[in-house]
This record gives structure tokens, C-alpha cells and sequence, in this order.
């Protein structure tokens, strides 16, 4: 499995003790299968260039745990946000990436402020990208580093970036009025 890494450091060796715990989904390295979405999730910074570490994944024999944004992503999701205990003993999870970690949202999703329910309703709002965590050591083993590029500014990605997350809150906001 080929997946990316975006951020402003190359990453040979990555470690999945690093992350917080309530993440979506638990501690582990967070990457993603689409390299698109890697670009653009990517910020440039005052003194540095941001880049793409690629890396090649070795599935054979890892327990590989595939979520759908579905009520049992979303329970998951959630408990790891409200900091309980992971519930599952994966070596890589797979799924949908909330997109309240990818839009400024204000909190409103996990403010407590809605139900269930209704947070669930508003995490099925707009476009679907997946994330790929290692979340054991056996899988940090069979990753391997392939490569790590500078990006060089693209014409239009920061526009191209605020234009989906402009959509992206509009849709919100017309679900939150239903």
C-alpha cells in the first residue's frame, strides 16, 4: 500500500507514540492513501517548505481494521476523542477522515453542545477523504520510507484548499439548520 505524509520535516522513521491519544483514531502515525489530499492538506511556514514523505506498506499478515463512515466509525471516533479506552486492536486502521479535523468548525461536532445523533448527521456533511494509521510497532516494521519531496507552491492550492472548506461550511450550515 502506497501512502503519504504531509508536514515541514522529512520523516524516515516515524513514531507512532507521538500522536495524542484522542485522535479520531487513537495514537498512531496518521497518513493517507491520496496523495492530492496530502498536498493540500499541506501549510507552508515563514521559514520552512512543506513536504511529502511517501512510504510503502507492507499488509501481509497485519490485523487491518476498514471503517465506513457508518455509526460504528462514529463511536469510535468519539470515544477516542472523549479519551476511552481504544476499543480496538488493530495494527493499521483505515477509514474516513472526520471533517471537523480538516475544516475549522469551531468545536461545534464535539462540544458536547450537540446529541449523538445529530453530531453523527453533520459528520456525514461533505467529502470523503481516508486516513491510514499504524497503531503497533509490527506495522511500523513493515513501512518503509520511499522518499521525501519538497513542494513547491502550487498555482491555486491554497485557493483551491479554501474554496472546498468555504463548501464544505456552507453544507454544514444548511444541515445544522435542518
Amino acid at each position: 500500500m502506497l501512502l503519504f505524509h504531509s508536514g515541514l520535516v522529512e520523516i524516515r522513521n516515524p513514531d507512532i507514540y507521538r500522536g495524542r491519544k484522542n485522535a479520531d483514531f487513537g495514537q498512531g502515525f496518521y497518513l493517507t492513501t491520496d496523495s492530492a489530499f496530502a498536498r493540500r492538506w499541506t501549510r507552508s511556514s515563514k521559514d520552512t517548505v512543506p513536504v511529502i514523505n511517501t512510504y510503502q506498506l507492507n499488509t501481509e499478515s497485519l490485523e487491518i481494521h476498514r471503517f465506513s463512515r457508518d455509526t460504528e466509525w462514529f463511536t469510535y471516533i468519539f470515544n477516542n476523542r472523549r479519551g476511552r479506552p481504544d476499543s480496538i486492536s488493530a495494527d493499521v486502521i483505515i477509514g474516513p477522515i472526520a471533517n471537523d479535523t480538516i475544516f475549522d468548525t469551531l468545536g461545534i461536532l464535539t462540544s458536547g453542545l450537540l446529541s449523538d445523533e445529530q453530531a453523527l448527521r453533520l459528520l456525514m456533511v461533505g467529502p470523503v477523504y481516508t486516513q491510514v494509521v499504524i497503531k503497533t510497532p509490527r506495522a511500523r516494521n513493515q513501512l518503509e520510507w520511499i522518499e521525501s519531496r519538497q513542494l513547491t507552491p502550487e498555482t491555486g492550492a491554497e485557493e483551491a484548499f479554501r474554496a472546498e472548506q468555504t463548501a464544505y461550511l456552507n453544507d454544514l450550515g444548511k444541515a445544522l439548520q435542518d
